[in-house]
């Protein structure tokens, strides 16, 4: 007797419509990790923020991303996926205008905070709407295929993006440029996405397992984002580490005895799945750290505006974009693991390439080379550490999936950037600020991120080779 189909089952496949939002909401969401970057310096003069102060607009988005990301991915689960998604799009939309809108520093911080909320909410549901709607193996590798392409490239877009709006209509248009967007998403998403009712029925969210994993994460990244004035050893730096690994212990406990965890954590018994999130942290950092060090290497050492530092970057981000789309094939033909370690492999070598860059270098010999082969090898990382990710889990635990990997990408940029700066920092020691010494340490940190990439590619070749009876869907 055939299994009766489920609510999502019976509806048609709705075309490319589900990709195409799922792909432009990534977009807006990545986006927004980088595209403040070089309007900090007018918004610190327009606002008159502080040193702090400049540091937390990036901070609150990043932090709340993170730290909601697992409960937005439950609630995508319990609640139905569109109208989380829908909810998390408006949020991050309204939040947008009001930071263009803001008139001093904390009003801005505050919108930044509000727009990481929406993010939460909004960001695990496009991978999850992709993988529970197209019922075709093919054509969902394909989506997720542009998916990665789309979020991987978002990145690097910002920084360009950021530079040509800052110079040109000014930096509160960094705040404006989503908002048409997210309410152009939002009526295709009321009108075109299938609706799926979720499985919430008296089933309430962890919210106590939810408030702990946030909390050790924002005393975690208070903590790293202090490190360049304080030391590891001071009581401050120490003692907010202790209380990130106590709330991180609190919320273990918490989500092994409750009866409803925001993680369950027989999710961890899933290798694919662990190992695939292990590679998300590893891409974060290094995607983070390389975005961060060859963008100031552009304008500190050789003088580019932020203007021509984000075009300087385009060839690295067509590269990650035409090497994620080309992985598909590779996916197809051997499976997950040979093209993530390949990947790693051809990330490793530019990041060594790009390592050798002096003072004296330039945009030929010591960025285009070098950028087209790293992005090469990032691209090729996206598709099969998402497929690693999210294979094998049950569907009531896509949302969850999609979200453990999105707060492993943000919190491995995080962590990743902070070790790499730290280590460069190093290297710099107190010798007097020359551009020969600045690259030094630029150069050391890129080599640190290549470090990463051979770490990651070895613990690759542990991945089991996927089963296709549970990441298929339901017949």
């Amino acid at each position: 007797m055939n299994a009766v189909p489920t609510a999502d089952q019976m509806k048609p496949t709705p075309g490319w419509t589900v990709a195409v939002v799922a792909c432009a909401a990534q977009f807006m969401v990545v986006l927004d990790t980088t595209i403040v970057n070089v309007a900090l310096p007018s918004m610190r003069a327009d606002l008159d923020l502080t040193s702090a102060g400049q540091q937390w607009v990036i901070n609150a988005y990043l932090l709340t991303f993170a730290g909601f990301l697992m409960l937005g991915g439950r609630a995508a689960d319990l609640f139905g996926r569109r109208r989380v998604f829908t909810a998390g799009l408006v949020l991050f939309t309204l939040a947008g205008l009001l930071g263009g809108l803001a008139t001093n520093g904390p009003l801005l911080i505050g919108a930044r905070t509000l727009q990481g909320l929406g993010a939460a909410f909004l960001a695990p549901a496009p991978l999850a709407l992709i993988n529970s709607y197209y019922q075709d193996v093919r054509i969902r590798t394909r989506a997720i295929a542009a998916w990665g392409a789309t979020a991987t490239a978002a990145g690097s877009c910002g920084i360009l993006l950021g530079g040509v709006l800052t110079d040109g209509p000014g930096w509160r248009w960094v705040m404006f440029v989503n908002v048409p967007i997210g309410v152009a998403l939002v009526a295709v998403a009321l009108r075109s996405l299938p609706v799926s009712p979720g499985e919430g029925r008296g089933r309430p969210l962890d919210v106590p397992g939810a408030v702990l994993v946030t909390a050790a994460l924002a005393c975690a990244s208070y903590a790293l984002s202090g490190m360049e004035a304080h030391s590891w050893a001071t009581p401050r730096t120490g003692g907010v580490l202790a209380l990130a690994c106590v709330l991180l212990v609190a919320f273990v406990m918490v989500e092994a005895r409750g009866e409803q965890p925001l993680m369950p954590l027989r999710i961890f018994r899933n290798r694919s799945l662990v190992l695939g999130n292990l590679a998300a942290l590893a891409i974060g950092a290094v995607t983070t750290s390389v975005m961060f060090f060859i963008t100031l290497y552009l304008q500190h050492v050789l003088g580019y505006t932020p203007m021509e530092a984000g075009l300087a970057m385009l060839p690295l981000t067509v590269a990650i974009a035409v090497a994620s789309l080309l992985a598909r094939r590779l996916v197809q033909a051997m499976g997950p693991r040979l093209p993530l370690v390949l990947g790693w492999l051809l990330t490793a070598g530019g990041l060594l390439w790009q390592s050798r860059f002096t003072a004296e270098g330039t945009f030929v010999t010591d960025v285009l080379g070098p950028g087209i082969l790293l992005g090469l090898g990032l691209g090729t990382t996206v598709l099969p550490m998402t497929i690693a990710a999210t294979s094998g889990v049950p569907a009531q635990d896509a949302g969850l999936a999609s979200a453990m990997m999105n707060t492993a990408r943000q919190m491995g940029g995080g962590l990743g950037l902070a070790a790499l700066n730290a280590l460069a920092g190093a290297v710099m020691g107190a010798a007097a600020v020359t551009t020969a010494v600045t690259t030094r340490g630029y150069a050391a940190a890129l080599v640190g991120a290549a470090g990463f990439s051979l770490a990651a590619g070895a613990l690759a070749l542990f991945m089991p080779k996927p089963r296709p009876a549970a990441s298929a869907p339901a017949a």
